[in-house]
């Protein structure tokens, strides 16, 4: 029987923590903030960073 391979980009993982800081030093947002982000986009990091500014934008 084949396994379904699930690609499931919606929750932040362990190993996406480090992106997690890292989205969190380069755009000044929280880490809630930062991980929502990740959750929505996953590594599009322009997507990311323009959101991102936006956010700041609307703070």
């Amino acid at each position: 029987m084949a396994r379904k391979k699930t690609n499931d980009q919606s929750r932040v993982v362990k190993g996406q923590e480090l992106e997690v800081e890292h989205l969190t030093e380069v755009t000044d947002l929280s880490p809630k903030q930062a991980r929502a982000l990740l959750r929505k986009h996953g590594a599009d990091w322009q997507k990311l960073k323009e959101e991102a500014e936006t956010q700041k934008e609307g703070d």
